[in-house]
């Protein structure tokens, strides 16, 4: 049986196959399609020549070929629906079960729990401070603590060089 949803669907390629079978259609009789599968075979048939039978038999070739394919693109949209559906249940259940470890953690070891993350905090303050002071002129804050810290350093460097001497 032909499928009229599938031939207006693919009315363009339907259209180039029939051109391409019987050269001697035109394209007025082949320029458009508004669902009258019978028509459509009457028109070709009155042009051809052709059994009707044998025009039938493309046409459901054409559209069988179509529904199969439209067939394989839902079963490939399913299958991956079913993977994206499982890998996030997946990643759901080890969300759950990495929260699970860390609340327990935290139950158990509360000094360091809080001494881990004031100290991740700290890090975290310190490197965006100096990614946001790296632009700034060199009289900011961070640039005079740096330079009181390298003077801090070069004499404590001179002082033991002085006294291993």
């Amino acid at each position: 049986m032909i499928d009229e949803a599938t031939l207006q669907g693919r009315w363009n390629q339907v259209r180039g196959k029939l051109r391409e079978k019987w050269g001697q259609l035109t394209d007025d009789d082949v320029a458009r399609f508004d669902g009258n599968v019978e028509q459509l075979v009457g028109r070709i048939q009155r042009k051809t020549g052709e059994a009707r039978q044998s025009v039938e038999h493309f046409l459901e070739e054409l559209t069988s070929d179509g529904a199969s394919l439209m067939q394989r693109a839902e079963s490939y949209a399913h299958q991956a629906a079913d993977q994206v559906r499982e890998t996030t249940q997946r990643m759901r259940e080890s969300v759950e079960n990495s929260y699970a470890r860390a609340e327990g953690m935290v139950q158990a070891r509360p000094g360091q729990s809080v001494a881990m993350a004031f100290g991740c905090g700290l890090v975290v303050g310190v490197g965006l401070a100096l990614l946001a002071g790296r632009d700034r002129h060199a009289d900011t804050f961070w640039s005079r603590s740096r330079e009181t810290a390298d003077g801090l350093a070069r004499r404590l460097v001179d002082a033991l060089a002085s006294r291993n001497a």
